[in-house]
C-alpha cells in the first residue's frame, strides 16, 4: 500500500495511470503484456475454472472493467494482502480502499457495485421463503451483510405465519460496540407489518460472536414485549467474523 502522502498528485476520479507509467508494460511488439494474460484468465474462468481460482484472480477479473489500460495483478495481490480475502475487499470501506495507488472513485464504486450485487443475490434466495428450510441461506445472508461491519448494527427479519421472510430492516446503527435497541418500537413495527413472529439479528465488530450480558438482557426484554401482542422472536443471531451464535440453539431462548 501506498500512503496518499507519498503519491505523485493526480487528477480527481483518474484512475489509470500516466502514458509514461504504461510503457513500463509493453512488450517487445509494442503490446502491453497483461492483454494475453486477461484473455487466459478470462477463459479459464468461462471454463469452468472459478472454482479454483485464488481470490487475487478473481479480484483481477473484478478490476479489468473498470482498469482497462492497466495490469491489475500487482493491485488486486495487495488488497487481497490488506483485507485477506476477496469477500473483504469487496465489503471493505470506500476510505480505506481508496488508500491504494490506482483505486480512485470509479473503481471503488465498481468493487462496491460487485458487492451490493451479491447481497441483493443473497437476499432473494430467502426473501419470501420458509426461514426453517432456508436455513443456511438465512445464516450466509446475515454473514455476508454484516459480519465485516465496522460499527454494530441491528437487525429485524420479520415473518408472516408461515414463517416466510417478508421484511428485513436495520432498527438502530452504534458504535463499535453499542447499538441502541428500542423493543417498543420493534413490537411497534411487526404490528404495522402485520408479521406473526420475528428474529433479531445484530453483528460483533471484534469478530467474536459470543453475546454479552447487555444482549441477553435486551433480547428478554423484547421477548416480554412482544409476548404481550402474541408475536413470537423465533432466535436472536449474533454475527462476527467468527461465525454465528443462535441464542435458540444454545438454549437461551
Amino acid at each position: 500500500m501506498v500512503s496518499k502522502s507519498s503519491r505523485a498528485p493526480r487528477k480527481a476520479g483518474t484512475d489509470l495511470p500516466t502514458p509514461e507509467k504504461s510503457r513500463g508494460f509493453e512488450d517487445v511488439a509494442g503490446a502491453p503484456h497483461y492483454l494475453g494474460h486477461r484473455e487466459r484468465l478470462r477463459e479459464r474462468f468461462l471454463n469452468g475454472g472459478a472454482e479454483t481460482m485464488p481470490d487475487y484472480e478473481l479480484l483481477e477479473l473484478a478490476l479489468f472493467a473498470a482498469i482497462p489500460r492497466r495490469d491489475v495483478k500487482p493491485l488486486a495481490k495487495a488488497l487481497i494482502a490488506k483485507f485477506g480475502t476477496f469477500a473483504e475487499v469487496l465489503a471493505a470501506p470506500r476510505d480505506r480502499l481508496t488508500e491504494f495507488e490506482g483505486v480512485g472513485d470509479s473503481v471503488a464504486t465498481h468493487l462496491k457495485v460487485i458487492h451490493t450485487a451479491a447481497l441483493r443475490l443473497s437476499r432473494a434466495k430467502i426473501l419470501k421463503k420458509p426461514v426453517l428450510s432456508s436455513w443456511t441461506a438465512l445464516l450466509d445472508y446475515c454473514t455476508a451483510t454484516m459480519a465485516r461491519s465496522g460499527t454494530e448494527e441491528f437487525r429485524v427479519l420479520f415473518l408472516d405465519r408461515k414463517n416466510a421472510l417478508i421484511k428485513d430492516e436495520v432498527q438502530g446503527r452504534g458504535t463499535v460496540d453499542h447499538t441502541p435497541v428500542y423493543p417498543r418500537e420493534i413490537v411497534k413495527r411487526a404490528l404495522d407489518l402485520e408479521s406473526s413472529s420475528i428474529i433479531l439479528v445484530h453483528n460483533h465488530p471484534s469478530g467474536d460472536p459470543t453475546p454479552s450480558k447487555a444482549d441477553i438482557d435486551m433480547t428478554r426484554e423484547i421477548i416480554v414485549a412482544a409476548k404481550a401482542l402474541r408475536i413470537s422472536v423465533h432466535d436472536h443471531l449474533v454475527v462476527g467474523r467468527g461465525g454465528v451464535f443462535s441464542f435458540r440453539a444454545m438454549g437461551l431462548l
